[in-house]
């Protein structure tokens, strides 16, 4: 069962009796506004049992505050398995539209280059288990492109160059404050940094001017040598997010649909 937000604060040294407001949460969580006095956090309860590739709870918390230490995430205030406390933020949390801006592309690229720069947090990210659990899940999608997805998966060579990652660099999980965090640090570990660059293009479909300019401003102005690793990754990412969409029940039909076919465009 989960917990109520009274209860959870009441055993939050200094947050007892803060006042609460319920926010639009994540997938797997219940996610609340936090005040007391002049300070305010994000208080996630997670509604069930976290499993890879998720992190755990203090996981989390301990990658997250070596990113908040270097400027790239709200801090921790308080973390245990099932609970999450962070300092609340103020600024603007990004949309699509704001690949469009050169400048955001290059805040993105220097800022990105400061997370792989994080230490190791001594979990790999692996990708096939996470393909495979998705898969189990699917009800409704053809077994021909399942399987070209994990094939795909487990054909991807395991990277030499591991780096500190996010994995899940969607434009809600960036805010201009105005200097740019990260938010939601629940898949980061050690993975290709490849990944990282993958999945802000592919998943928001950058242009390939876009694309440039990103890989430049990540590698100093060297980024076309680079492009070929970058395909191959958009590839990985592009097959994980075709199976973690049509694993989930409340997936809207005409996205997966949208993604089924960009990946079947992209990958045969």
């Amino acid at each position: 069962m989960t917990l109520s937000p009274d209860v959870i604060l009441a055993g939050i040294p200094g947050w007892e009796s803060a006042r609460h407001t319920k926010l639009r949460g994540g997938l797997t969580n219940m996610t609340w506004h936090v005040a007391h006095g002049e300070r305010a956090a994000v208080l996630k309860i997670d509604e069930d049992r976290r499993e890879e590739p998720f992190n755990t709870r203090p996981a989390e918390a301990a990658v997250q505050t070596l990113a908040a230490k270097a400027g790239l995430a709200p801090k921790v205030l308080f973390a245990r398995d099932g609970v999450y406390l962070t300092e609340y933020v103020e600024g603007t949390v990004w949309k699509r539209g704001c690949f469009a801006t050169k400048a955001n592309i290059e805040l993105l690229a220097a800022a990105l280059k400061r997370v792989h720069s994080l230490p190791l947090t001594g979990r790999s990210f692996d990708a096939m288990s996470a393909a495979k659990r998705y898969a189990e899940r699917i009800r409704h999608l053809d077994s021909d492109i399942i399987s070209s997805g994990i094939d795909i998966i487990a054909r991807m060579r395991r990277p030499h160059n591991l780096c500190c990652c996010h994995n899940d660099l969607v434009a809600e999980n960036l805010i201009s404050t105005p200097n740019l965090m990260f938010l939601d640090w629940e898949y980061a570990c050690d993975n290709d940094p490849f990944f990282d660059l993958a999945t802000v293009v592919e998943h928001h479909e950058l242009n390939d001017s876009q694309v440039v300019l990103f890989l430049d401003g990540y590698f100093d102005g060297g980024g076309r040598r680079w492009r070929e690793s970058l395909e191959k990754s958009r590839k990985l990412y592009l097959a994980l997010l075709l199976l973690w969409m049509a694993s989930r029940p409340d997936s809207d039909a005409d996205d997966v649909k949208s993604i089924e076919e960009r990946f079947v465009t992209s990958c045969f």
